[in-house]
């Protein structure tokens, strides 16, 4: 139990944090909404930072523990996840409506904060700080868009921040339950539920992450992904 209260103390600040970009992003979207180009290098940014994250924190642990086709199985079905959800919000929602953002980032949220929380398993702080940090880079914008487009579809600032403060609230419990309830899961059982989380995490950047990041920022997008990933991967290397 004494080592135990460390593990749940890390893992508590790192997903309050993860929980806190929402609301900066929120409160920043509404109050101070932020310039289209400096949104979408961060959105680059960190886009980059996750490619690298979900290879080391997810694919290559999970790899040396589950075979080939269970891997590739897993990863496919992830992505495909991901593209059905979208598909659906963005048919019910629409794609550019407040409210179709904020249950975009909503489900895509879940399976990412639950495989932030299997990252968590058997890691150190700087082992996951990648993956935790590139999560929090891409909570920003995306918090910032969802929160300006229901301000722009006549919610009042008051009840699109409590919105916000609920999702970072239900995103946070993801993560916290995928940390409890795997916690004592084998590698057998933790491999696949990494992978399929990378999947669901590829399929939004090429889906979601850069095609806007691009849009906004339109070359400077290159080097901003390269920074992500130089800083992700350093990341990396400090924890190894």
């Amino acid at each position: 139990m004494a080592r135990r209260f460390p593990l749940m103390l890390t893992t508590v600040i790192v997903l309050a944090l993860v929980a806190l970009a929402l609301l900066i992003g929120a409160a920043w979207g509404l109050w101070a909404p932020l310039p289209a180009r400096l949104e979408g290098f961060l959105i680059a940014l960190a886009g980059g930072a996750l490619i690298v994250s979900i290879m080391s924190e997810l694919v290559e642990r999970a790899a040396p523990h589950i075979p080939w086709l269970v891997l590739a199985a897993s990863l496919i079905a992830g992505a495909g996840a991901f593209v059905l959800l979208d598909k659906f919000v963005k048919r019910k929602l629409g794609a550019e409506s407040g409210g179709g953002l904020l249950v975009s980032v909503t489900l895509d949220g879940i399976p990412e904060n639950l495989a932030l929380g299997v990252a968590l398993i058997g890691a150190s702080g700087l082992e996951v700080a990648a993956l935790a940090g590139s999560i929090f880079l891409s909570n920003l914008p995306e918090a910032a868009g969802g929160a300006k487009g229901m301000l722009d579809d006549g919610y009042s600032k008051t009840k699109v921040f409590a919105i916000w403060t609920a999702t970072a609230l239900l995103l946070s419990f993801a993560a916290l339950l995928g940390y409890l309830a795997l916690d004592q899961a084998s590698e057998q059982v933790l491999g696949p539920i990494r992978v399929f989380a990378a999947g669901v995490v590829a399929a939004s950047l090429a889906i979601e992450v850069f095609p806007k990041a691009y849009a906004q920022d339109s070359y400077a997008t290159g080097f901003a992904v390269a920074i992500g990933l130089v800083a992700a991967q350093g990341l990396g290397q400090l924890a190894g």
